[in-house]
């Protein structure tokens, strides 16, 4: 039914816009789409569709009136011209969570929401459903082992949706996960978070109130009870709306293996961490919700291999293991680090953490990483080409040394400095962890352990 209805994409290079563009243009729609700058795997990909922009730009000749609806995403400003244009028209404009939601009003919608575990939740569902041969739909934020696309909309009865707090689109400043309606909510923590959006605490934790009071009748909160904030939310009473608290699995650790254990059975997974055993338990909470059995759901975790970026093995051997991990924001570096720590007793941890986000390169949120880098050697990298782009204050390594408590922490401001730095540190019986959601100014991960897994 879809066939022929025109879409036109403003700022269609971003992540979870151009998935979506291509599950569009897969459902029959007639998908175009512009952007300022498109970097890759986002070209490669449109180019694939034949959905790639073919001049870089805004064209407000692009936007004529045969265009059903547009779609809006954050990299664009409101001042864009191809905006303004489909405003004088008046076109329809969605923000991408919007059109999800307008895709999907006849689904049952779960979602994933909370300041950390959001992509890891998700993807453990995924895996399930998919282990158990249901149709699904999903939109998750990040690649995923065995997905082509981050997006998926077709027939299916259900919508699994990884929900962000962030702002839906530069003219909606509704927090994204507001747009789903869901009927399963998981909440896996609340951690202050994106302080360019959120200036306090308060305003970001209003966020998932809003979400809490707007539990639909009939509706489900499965939800981190470890998580004080979140406790206090969720005290009183909602007129029929479930609440489903959850801690972390039962599990127990035997040479360097996570191994669950459930109603007397025990399964090895390829995960670890008390911060997986929390993700796995909401995810298993939601999988009984749905109608998966206890045997179907451990039978699929023995097989999950996480997310990508997310704790993943860039290199190893019998003396050495090398991690990457997306860990950003203070409560996901604590996290991450303490994982590794307890999980490889017998070695030493060297963790590298990148300064990369608007929160963690401002003056006035940094001290929230106070006693975060939990291990027994500490690097803190950051870029000021990143914080002049940034547009904020210049940062002192003084600074950032105060911030984290650590005295003995290394801070570095150079990619090459810091090359030489990992080049010359001794790793035998020792985890690295290389945590950031940039790219160390341009480091590739990959090459950098297989080169350093050698030594």
């Amino acid at each position: 039914m879809n066939k022929g209805k025109k879409v036109h994409f403003i700022a269609i290079g971003g992540s979870a816009m151009h998935n979506l563009a291509i599950a569009l243009k897969s459902n029959g729609y007639e998908v175009s789409g512009s952007d300022d700058e498109i970097f890759e795997p986002s070209k490669s990909n449109l180019a694939n569709h034949h959905i790639l922009p073919k001049n870089i730009g805004w064209f407000p000749d692009n936007i004529t009136k045969d265009i059903d609806f547009i779609v809006l995403g954050m990299h664009a400003r409101k001042d864009n011209p191809e905006l303004i244009r489909a405003q004088e028209l008046n076109i329809k404009t969605y923000s991408y969570p919007e059109l999800i939601y307008q895709e999907s009003q006849n689904k049952q919608r779960i979602v994933i929401a909370g300041s950390h575990g959001k992509t890891t939740i998700t993807s453990m569902i995924l895996h399930v459903l998919r282990h158990t041969r249901k149709k699904y739909d999903y939109l998750v934020g990040a690649k995923i082992e065995g997905y082509d696309t981050m997006v998926k909309l077709s027939d299916a009865p259900m919508i699994v949706i990884e929900g962000d707090e962030y702002l839906s689109s530069p003219i909606d400043s509704t927090s994204k996960f507001l747009h789903y309606q869901s009927h399963i909510t998981v909440i896996s923590g609340i951690a202050w978070d994106h302080m360019n959006v959120f200036p306090t605490f308060d305003q970001y934790k209003n966020q998932f109130q809003k979400l809490i009071d707007n539990s639909p009748k009939g509706g489900c909160i499965i939800y981190n009870e470890k998580d004080a904030e979140l406790k206090k939310m969720l005290k009183k009473d909602i007129d029929d709306v479930l609440k489903i608290p959850y801690g972390p699995h039962s599990h127990k650790i035997k040479n360097n293996k996570s191994i669950l254990t459930f109603d007397g059975n025990t399964y090895e997974v390829p995960f670890f961490g008390e911060h997986n055993m929390m993700n796995v338990s909401a995810a298993f909470n939601v999988c009984q919700r749905i109608g998966v059995s206890p045997e179907a759901f451990y039978s699929a975790m023995q097989t999950f291999k996480g997310a990508s970026g997310r704790l993943q093995i860039l290199a190893q051997n019998d003396k050495t293991f090398i991690f990457k991990d997306f860990a950003h924001a203070p409560s996901k570096v604590k996290a991450t680090t303490e994982a590794v720590k307890k999980q490889f007793l017998d070695k030493k941890l060297v963790a590298c953490l990148e300064l990369h986000t608007f929160s963690s390169l401002n003056k006035d949120f940094i001290g929230n990483y106070k006693d975060t880098l939990i291990a027994d050697t500490g690097i803190v990298f950051f870029d000021p080409h990143t914080i002049a782009h940034k547009k904020l204050p210049p940062l002192s390594k003084e600074i950032v040394q105060k911030a984290f408590n650590n005295s003995k922490l290394k801070v570095i401001d150079n990619k090459e400095e810091l090359l030489s730095e990992l080049n010359t540190i001794d790793l035998n019986n020792k985890a690295l962890l290389l945590m950031s959601s940039g790219n160390f100014g341009g480091i590739n991960l990959q090459e950098l352990a297989s080169e350093l897994i050698k030594k």
